[in-house]
């Protein structure tokens, strides 16, 4: 989750608000952090835009990976929604003539005179006047997280057969939990869940290697690297578990890929659960399967 990470985003006259970040999206992060900018506003997230951009346009981010961008680019934009925030307070302190201690935002997107209760803008009513009173309203968000902050856990249960005589597995049936922080969008935070399950699943069955003597890896493309695919595995339970990480200011941890390591484990417990036999290397395919049943005369 760690690296820093720069969100700019600048308030339109028709009240919508444009997000540039410089994370790519590789797994719904766009939305995940556009929803951390509205939160803070109040406004609806449909109302804001995210783009992401060539990071010399906009500041160094850093890379899209390690689980972080919802974590680190969600903090960035964070920030820039409290910096449009404090910039909007003061354009409606200059309508009413009147010091920007004295006007406050509330929740609702709605500024008040808090001297003059009859005083009050709206978010989408104050955008076309910000020209006229300053210009227009960018908001910058500029964080680097230090690691460790943002961990994630994941447990898996699995269930399963095997058949001793052609070492093939099936999944019956895969159960994922997860501490995933602050769930910002639900969905997305399932689908992730599911995704790193089935690539620790690819891992721990199929997915391997195979290099020739000039080291050449002779299974370099698709057609004869085994990678799981949706009729070897089951429908993935997941089971969000919410615990606000304290490190952040929604509570958000990282998600992508810390379910992708329990599947080895858990497999491989389940196929000693059902054969008697300890199976300790990877993958577990169905030639390993028979060597190690062979091994171990099992019955």
């Amino acid at each position: 989750n760690a690296g820093p990470s720069n969100v700019v985003a600048g308030v339109m006259p028709d009240g919508k608000v444009t997000l540039n970040e410089g994370s790519v999206d590789i797994g719904g992060s766009r939305p995940a952090v556009a929803q951390q900018l509205a939160e803070v506003l109040g406004i609806p997230v449909t109302d804001v835009n995210p783009q992401v951009m060539d990071t010399d346009s906009i500041g160094y981010t850093s890379n899209t990976g390690g689980s972080g961008v919802a974590y680190k680019t969600g903090w960035a934009a964070y920030e820039a929604a409290q910096d449009i925030k404090r910039q909007l307070i003061e354009r409606a302190a200059i309508i009413w003539e009147t010091d920007s201690d004295n006007v406050e935002y509330d929740d609702d997107a709605v500024l008040r005179h808090k001297s003059d209760p009859e005083l009050s803008v709206t978010f989408k009513e104050l955008a076309p006047n910000l020209n006229a009173t300053g210009g227009p309203v960018v908001g910058r968000g500029s964080v680097n997280p230090m690691r460790g902050v943002g961990g994630s856990y994941a447990a898996n249960l699995v269930d399963l057969e095997v058949d001793p005589e052609t070492g093939k597995v099936e999944i019956l049936r895969f159960t994922a939990f997860q501490d995933v922080g602050t769930a910002v969008h639900p969905s997305y935070v399932e689908g992730q869940i599911q995704g790193g399950a089935v690539q620790g699943i690819g891992w721990a069955l199929n997915e391997e290697y195979y290099m020739s003597d000039d080291g050449e890896m002779l299974n370099a493309t698709l057609l004869d690297y085994r990678m799981p695919t949706s009729l070897d595995v089951p429908m993935i339970d997941a089971v969000i578990v919410e615990v606000p990480n304290p490190g952040h200011p929604f509570g958000v941890r990282g998600v992508g890929e810390a379910n992708i390591v329990p599947p080895l484990a858990a497999i491989a417990n389940a196929i000693s659960d059902a054969t008697g036999v300890r199976v300790d290397e990877l993958p577990m395919n169905p030639a390993y399967i028979v060597r190690a049943l062979g091994s171990k005369d099992y019955e």
